[in-house]
C-alpha cells in the first residue's frame, strides 16, 4: 500500500506565511521563537543536570518536558524555515512520516508527563514527609519512562496507520508540516476507521492526564486551604501556578486542534493554534519554570558568576 504515487513524489507543505512583508516579519518573530526555545530548553536541562540543587524529582520531571520540547522544535522549525527561504515548499514521503512520528510521540508523551508532574505536585504539598519514599529515583524513572513509552507507541501507530493509506490523488498538504488531520484529507480511500482510531488515541492521550491534573489540583487545594502558614501557602502556590500555567497553555491548544468534530475545522485556525503549541509552547515553558522559580534562577546565577571567575583567570 506504500507503493503510491505520493510515496514517489512526496507531499506539497503550503506553509503559513506568504513573501509579503507582513508574514516575512512574522517568520522572522517565529525564528527568534525557535532561537529562544532552544537556547532556554538547552540552558534549563544543563543547570538542572549540573547543580545538585536541583536533583530532585521536580526538576528531573522539568529536564524530560525540556527535552521533549527541544525535540518538538527542532522536528518542525527547521523543515519549516528551509521550505520558506528556499521555496521548494516539497518534503518526501518517508519525510512526513518520521515528520509525523516524532511530532504525535512528543506531544503525547509531554500530554502524559505533564499529567503526572501534577501528581508529583500532589505527593509534595499533600504528602511531604513521605515524599522521598512515595517519589523515590526508581519511581520518577518509571514516571518518565511511561511518559515516552506510551507516547512513542500511540507516534508509531498513528504514522503506520497514516503512512499505509493510499494518496493517489492531491499531494498539497495546507498545513506547515505533516499533521496527521491535514494528510488524511488527501487519502483516496475510505477513512473512517482511521477517524475513530485518531479520536480515540486523542481522547486517551488527552483526557487520561487531563483527569490526573484534575483529581491532583482538587486534592492540592484542599491541602493548601488546610496549611495554617500563610509563608507555606504562598510557597505551594507559586510552585504550583508554574505548572497549571503550561498546563493550560499544551492542553487549550491540543484540545483545540484533536477534539472538535471534523467539519468544523477551518485549516487556517488548525495552522495558527499548531503555531502555538509547536513553537510558542515550548519557548515559554523554560521561562515560566524558571523565571518564577527560586531554585533555577539561583542556579543560573551561580553558573553566571562560575563563567565570570573562569573568563577573569
Amino acid at each position: 500500500m506504500w507503493s503510491n504515487q505520493s510515496s514517489i513524489d512526496g507531499f506539497i507543505l503550503l506553509g503559513i506565511f506568504s513573501h509579503s512583508q507582513t508574514d516575512l516579519v512574522l517568520f522572522s518573530a517565529v525564528i527568534m521563537v525557535f532561537m529562544v526555545a532552544l537556547c532556554g530548553n538547552v540552558l534549563l536541562i544543563l543547570l538542572i543536570y549540573v547543580d545538585p540543587r536541583l536533583h530532585t524529582p521536580m526538576y528531573f520531571f522539568l529536564s524530560q518536558l525540556s527535552l521533549m520540547d527541544l525535540m518538538l522544535v527542532c522536528n518542525i522549525v527547521p523543515k519549516m524555515a528551509v521550505n520558506f527561504l528556499s521555496g521548494r515548499k516539497s518534503i518526501s514521503f518517508v519525510g512526513c512520516g518520521i515528520q509525523i512520528g516524532f511530532f504525535v510521540s512528543l506531544v503525547g508523551s509531554e500530554g502524559l508527563l505533564l499529567g503526572l508532574m501534577a501528581y508529583d505536585r500532589y505527593v509534595a504539598i499533600s504528602h511531604p514527609l513521605h515524599y522521598p519514599v512515595l517519589m523515590s529515583q526508581r519511581v520518577c524513572l518509571q514516571i518518565a519512562g511511561s511518559s515516552w513509552a506510551f507516547g512513542i507507541l500511540d507516534g508509531m501507530i498513528q504514522m503506520v496507520a497514516a503512512m499505509s493509506l493510499p494518496y493517489c490523488g492531491s499531494r498539497t498538504l495546507d498545513h506547515f508540516f505533516c499533521e496527521v488531520t491535514a494528510l488524511l484529507k488527501l487519502a483516496c480511500a475510505d477513512t473512517s476507521l482511521f477517524d475513530t482510531l485518531l479520536f480515540a488515541c486523542c481522547v486517551f492521550m488527552l483526557f487520561l492526564p487531563f483527569s490526573i491534573i484534575v483529581a491532583s489540583y482538587a486534592r492540592i487545594l484542599g491541602a493548601v486551604l488546610h496549611m495554617r502558614s500563610a509563608q507555606a501557602r504562598k510557597k505551594a502556590l507559586a510552585t504550583c501556578s508554574s505548572h497549571l500555567t503550561a498546563v493550560s497553555l499544551f492542553y487549550g491548544a491540543a484540545m483545540f486542534i484533536y477534539l472538535r468534530p471534523r467539519q468544523k475545522r477551518v485549516p487556517s485556525h488548525d495552522k495558527v493554534i499548531s503555531m502555538f503549541y509547536t513553537v510558542l509552547t515550548p519557548m515559554l515553558n523554560p521561562l515560566i519554570y524558571s523565571l518564577r522559580n527560586r531554585e533555577v534562577m539561583g542556579a543560573l546565577k551561580k553558573g553566571i558568576d562560575h563563567c565570570r571567575i573562569i573568563s577573569q583567570h
